[in-house]
């Protein structure tokens, strides 16, 4: 008997809650598109947002406003926040920061670790208009772009 491979759909699900500190941090398992939704509905945990802050150099810089560009937290109220881990995200924040965690690692596979996904969204594209992809994180339009390029890199086309 051969077991069935796993989904594209659940490794980037998995590979995001991980991201996002896994079941320990979530307090569930998130296995399909609806479960994430559901999550994102009631609000990620505190938690969450802090085990991502604590893995990506990119949100941890102080002088920089990657945190606020890529989840639409700023650094202030994100320091308030870290006095209430239990206290749950809005649903836009859930959202942005779980979009995140999924580009970042939908980069990192791309690209081959963690490390070059932070460099990456820190440098501009040729294919973004010479635009940094930290940079359109805050707009759907700016996800889709991304999205899109990571896409065409998957596949290899890089213009």
């Amino acid at each position: 008997m051969m077991l069935a491979e796993p989904l594209h759909e659940d490794l980037e699900i998995s590979r995001t809650s991980e991201l996002l500190g896994g079941q320990q941090t979530l307090h569930r398992q998130v296995r399909s598109r609806l479960e994430v939704h559901d999550l994102l509905q009631q609000g990620l945990p505190g938690h969450a947002l802090k085990y991502l802050v604590n893995r990506i150099a990119t949100l941890r810089v102080l002088d920089h406003d990657g945190l606020e560009k890529a989840i639409g937290i700023s650094l202030r109220t994100y320091q308030r926040r870290k006095d209430a881990p239990e206290k749950r995200l809005s649903t836009e924040q859930s959202g942005r920061t779980w979009k995140f965690a999924e580009i970042l690692g939908r980069a990192g596979e791309l690209l081959g670790s963690q490390a070059e996904a932070e460099e990456w969204l820190e440098s501009p594209s040729m294919a973004l208009e010479q635009r940094r992809p930290i940079d359109l994180l805050s707009t759907p339009a700016g996800v889709t772009a991304i999205e899109d390029h990571l896409t065409r890199l998957e596949y290899g086309v890089y213009t």
